[in-house]
C-alpha cells in the first residue's frame, strides 16, 4: 500500500469494484474516504480494511443497510461474524460437492452403473437449501439465535425423510396457493388467510429445532417478512402486498 494510500481509482481496481460503488459506500457512511488536501478521496489502512469486511458479508448476501447496523454496533465482534460467514462458505462449498456427486452418480446410473438410492438423489438437494439459507440469512440466524439453533435447524432438514420432505414442500405449496387466493378479499381474518397462517406455522415448525415454536415467535418473525427486504422481495414475487397480508394473517391467527 502506498504511503499516502489509495485513490478512490486504485482501491477500485485493487478490490474489483467500480469506483461508483466506493462513492455509494461513502454516502452510505459504510466505508467514508478521507479527503486529500486538494479534496480528494483517500483511503489509508482503516478503510481499506473496512471495505474488506463489507465485501465479505456482502457475499452471504446481507443487505448494506444490515451491514452498516452490524459494525457499528458497539457489541460488534468480528471475529464471531468471521467465524459465521466462515461457516456458511463452508456449507456453499458441501452444496456444491454435493451436487457435483449427485450428478456425477446420475451419468454413471444412465451409463449402467448401480443405482442410486432414493435419499441420494434428493440430499445434495436439500444441501442446496441450507446453503442458501446460510448465505442469505445464516449470519443474522447465528447471531440472534446461536450457533446450536442455527445447525439443529440444518440437521433437521438433512435428515428429513423423502416423504417428509415432499410433504413440507407441499405445505409451502399450499400456503402460496392459499394466500393468493385469500389476498383479493383484503380481509387477512378470512378462512383461506387464517389456514394460511396455521399452515405456515406447521411449515416453520418442520425447520426450526424441537420445542422452538411459539406463536410469539411467529408473529414476530412475520413481522420480518414487511421490515427485511430479503423477506419481503420473496413474498412480493409473489403477488403485490402479499408480505403484508401474510403478516397481518398470521398477527390474526397467532392473537387467538
Amino acid at each position: 500500500m502506498p504511503g499516502k494510500g489509495y485513490s478512490v481509482h486504485e482501491l477500485a481496481k485493487l478490490a474489483g469494484v467500480s469506483v461508483r460503488t466506493l462513492h455509494h459506500y461513502d454516502e452510505l457512511g459504510l466505508v467514508r474516504a478521507r479527503r486529500a488536501a486538494n479534496g480528494y478521496r483517500r483511503y489509508e489502512a482503516a478503510e481499506v480494511d473496512r471495505l474488506h469486511q463489507v465485501l465479505l458479508f456482502r457475499q452471504t448476501g446481507m443487505p448494506l443497510a444490515d451491514i452498516r447496523r452490524m459494525m457499528e454496533d458497539p457489541a460488534f465482534d468480528q471475529r464471531a461474524a468471521l467465524r459465521r460467514h466462515l461457516g456458511a462458505l463452508r456449507a456453499q462449498r458441501s452444496q456444491i460437492d454435493d451436487m457435483i456427486a449427485n450428478v456425477e452418480k446420475t451419468l454413471a446410473c444412465l451409463e449402467g452403473g448401480p443405482k442410486m438410492a432414493d435419499e441420494e438423489k434428493f440430499r445434495a438437494f436439500k444441501r442446496d437449501l441450507i446453503a442458501k439459507n446460510e448465505a442469505a440469512y445464516g449470519a443474522e440466524v447465528r447471531e440472534r439465535w446461536g450457533d446450536a439453533a442455527a445447525d439443529a435447524s440444518n440437521a433437521r432438514v438433512m435428515g428429513m425423510s423423502e416423504e417428509r420432505w415432499s410433504e413440507v414442500r407441499q405445505t409451502e405449496a399450499r400456503v402460496k396457493e392459499l394466500l393468493l387466493e385469500a389476498l383479493p378479499t383484503g380481509d387477512p381474518t378470512c378462512a383461506a388467510a387464517q389456514e394460511a397462517a396455521r399452515l405456515h406455522g406447521r411449515w416453520l415448525q418442520a425447520f426450526w429445532a424441537e420445542g422452538a415454536y411459539s406463536k410469539a415467535a411467529h408473529a414476530a418473525l412475520a413481522e420480518g417478512y414487511v421490515a427485511d427486504e430479503r423477506f419481503r422481495a420473496y413474498y412480493e414475487a409473489w403477488a403485490p402486498g402479499a408480505a403484508e397480508f401474510l403478516r397481518d394473517a398470521i398477527a390474526a391467527y397467532c392473537a387467538k
